[in-house]
């Protein structure tokens, strides 16, 4: 005969006045840990008592109950009714809804409901709040009715936000929380989906592998084109930016690159369009140049522009308060942070009043150009006063000794054929022993003789300079009053057969008029 199984009795529950209940020694928490029972007790102000206490009767020597109970377990509960009987916002006599046991040990029934109780997931918490906003609640009413921050509460409302295929990988422990995290700084379920295909490739799984997948070509707002043309405009724009809430992102990524390039290209020309109304030959324009992009090009040299005495007055403001702030807190180890932002604004006053553009000269200004790019700090950057070479003005020909009465002859514009004289004494010329000086044509065109005109040449283009040694003289030549004087010679000349032919020559004529003689026979 089968033997009946005893039915499980559940303890009866009741309503206590709150007067009639006590704490009970047996009650295993006294390490206090978690929510605070000021919060609870706001909780339960507002919602109400949610879970019962578990009481037992008290007896007195004989065994006879004296009306009272004591809590083994909801101590906490307890503690928090009791704060909102003290502020009157509870009465003494508010039936208090508790479960009465008698059997068993107290000791046990407090630690079984501390012990076998399961945490809640928190993906079910993502879910939940989640859930609270869809139904109307705002960050702010779910922030306060469970007592977090509301950026806490926008975590998790991004967390909630992941896509369900990842959460759900999440909720089976085939991902961390901190990748879940990760993972919501994208807002692209695809995106999401599509980098983490990749990860199950990928031995490194890193958090910060997944955000730097994620924000692949987008452009993080610290970045100087960023800066340039302002985050608030790009999202005026209808520009999106994406922002991790876990861990500092520097203002998070700008999404949309094309949009951030084309209002990049925009302001600088609207930048370029005031510099070139200063009259600059040419403008070049773009976010970055290479290195070494003003080589070849001279750079002109620009004045100060002298400060008015208004402007005087504003910039010894900025340094007189720099001073006093730098002063002050010279000796702390660590500055507060609006001293520390103040002081960094005063030091970007005192910088732009020093970068002040340099004043250049409107003929110069006509034939140089400027550079126009974003500098490393986001600010508008201006490089002025560069010649190309094929913009730079014709050199001015070399000044004529005039002949007479010693005068000094100017050299003329070169847009007027008139000579300028003065009357000051030519200077003396200073001692060459009798030396002329060689130039550069006279110089490249003894570079390329050959061998066998070396010292016909020589004797031709050094005559009347003083120059020529005397191994090199030909019998042909007789020196007067220490120059050469020219005498009937033997000229060798190459013919184009390569044969050489001995020729007579009277003389040569001055040096100017025998070079197209040289050329010539260079030539053939």
């Amino acid at each position: 005969m089968a033997i009946a199984k005893k039915k499980i009795t559940l303890s009866p529950s009741r309503d206590i006045p709150f007067h009639h209940l006590v704490l009970s020694q047996a009650n295993v928490r006294h390490v206090r840990a978690g929510v605070s029972v000021e919060e609870l007790a706001e909780d339960i102000a507002r919602r109400g008592l949610l879970q019962g206490l578990s009481v037992r009767p008290v007896v007195d020597a004989d065994g006879v109950e004296t009306g009272l109970f004591e809590i083994p377990a909801g101590g906490r509960r307890y503690r928090a009714l009791e704060l909102l009987v003290k502020q009157k916002r509870l009465a003494r006599s508010a039936p208090v809804p508790c479960v009465v046991r008698e059997d068993g040990i107290a000791e046990e029934d407090s630690l079984a409901e501390n012990v076998q109780r399961a945490p809640l997931h928190p993906l079910d918490q993502f879910r939940a709040f989640l859930a609270l906003r869809k139904k109307g609640q705002s960050e702010e009413e779910i922030a306060a009715a469970f007592f977090v921050s509301v950026g806490v509460v926008k975590q998790r409302l991004k967390l909630a936000s992941v896509s369900p295929r990842l959460l759900d990988t999440y909720a089976e422990d085939g991902m961390s929380l901190d990748q879940l995290m990760a993972f919501t700084v994208s807002g692209d379920h695809e995106r999401q989906e599509q980098v983490f295909e990749r990860l199950q490739q990928s031995y490194d799984k890193q958090p910060h592998v997944i955000r730097r997948m994620l924000t692949e070509g987008a452009v993080r707002a610290s970045d100087k084109r960023a800066r340039f043309i302002g985050v608030e405009a790009y999202v005026e724009a209808g520009g999106t930016i994406l922002r991790d809430l876990f861990q500092g992102d520097d203002g998070g990524w700008l999404q949309d690159v094309a949009l951030v390039d084309r209002m990049v290209g925009d302001k600088l020309r609207a930048d370029s369009e005031v510099i070139a109304a200063e009259g600059w030959k040419w403008i070049e324009v773009a976010p970055d140049f290479a290195y070494g992009h003003t080589f070849g090009l001279r750079q002109l040299r620009g004045e100060p522009v002298p400060l008015t005495t208004e402007e005087e007055a504003a910039r010894d403001a900025v340094q007189a308060e720099y001073d006093r702030l730098s002063e002050d807190y010279d000796a702390s180890d660590e500055l507060p942070d609006d001293i520390d932002a103040r002081l960094g604004e005063l030091e970007a006053e005192l910088e732009a009043w020093e970068d002040r553009p340099l004043a250049f000269d409107p003929s110069d200004i006509a034939r140089a150009g400027a550079f126009v790019s974003i500098a490393h700090d986001g600010s508008l950057r201006v490089e002025r006063g560069y010649v190309r070479p094929e913009d730079e003005a014709p050199a001015e020909p070399e000044a004529d000794l005039g002949a007479g009465d010693g005068g000094r002859v100017v050299a003329a514009d070169s847009h007027d054929a008139d000579a300028v004289t003065t009357d000051a004494e030519a200077p003396e010329p200073e001692e060459d022993d009798g030396l002329s000086p060689l130039s550069d044509r006279l110089m490249t065109e003894l570079a390329h003789l050959k061998k066998g005109d070396m010292a016909t040449e020589a004797e031709t283009l050094l005559a009347e300079t003083g120059w020529l040694p005397e191994p090199l003289r030909t019998p042909g030549y007789a020196e007067t009053d220490g120059r050469l004087a020219p005498e009937p010679a033997s000229e060798e000349t190459v013919r184009k057969d390569g044969e050489t032919a001995m020729g007579q020559s009277d003389g040569f004529a001055d040096t100017d008029e025998a070079e197209p003689a040289v050329h010539a026979t260079l030539a053939g």
